[in-house]
């Protein structure tokens, strides 16, 4: 029985080892801004903009901060397909590329979580302190995207 117990363990030891070596791509895009990212497009005040690199960029942008443990499998795996969803669903990055209805809905939608409070995600915020918006911070960035999604609306 022990004799079984230590081959699983090495086993699994081994396989845990191995898979260290598949790793998912970065989401890294250095350099400037690029001029489809909402914070070129449209006026973002120091405050909210700061708030937004801290809690949402990560997940809805072409640049993630990774924390140690995405190197480890199957962790960055896991973060890999969280920011690929993240992404998938509201792109920072390439705000200028949405027509303009949709950048307008974008912005509802965040007001959206942010009013229900499901965003940024506790899984998230876990590991990311300085994310976590209090009700203040929370109202700000609430107001700021409703007064940009109306303006883009005005311009509809």
């Amino acid at each position: 029985m022990f004799r079984f117990a230590r081959w699983t363990a090495f086993l699994i030891l081994v396989a845990f080892l191995g898979l260290q070596f598949f790793k998912p791509a970065k989401n890294l895009s250095r350099g400037p801004i690029p001029e489809d990212d909402l914070r070129a497009l449209h006026e973002v005040p120091p405050a909210i903009r700061t708030q937004l690199e801290a809690a949402c960029y990560d997940c809805h942008s072409n640049n993630t901060r990774y924390p140690w443990y995405a190197e480890i499998q199957p962790f960055g795996w896991w973060l890999a397909a969280h920011v690929r969803d993240g992404r998938r669903e509201l792109n920072l990055s390439a705000f200028g590329r949405y027509p303009a209805k949709r950048q307008a809905d974008k912005l509802d939608s965040i007001v959206d979580v942010l009013n229900e409070r499901t965003m940024p995600l506790p899984s998230y915020t876990w590991g990311h302190p300085e994310a976590v918006l209090n009700d203040e911070e929370i109202s700000k960035l609430v107001n700021w995207a409703e007064s940009l999604r109306d303006k883009i609306e005005d311009e509809l």
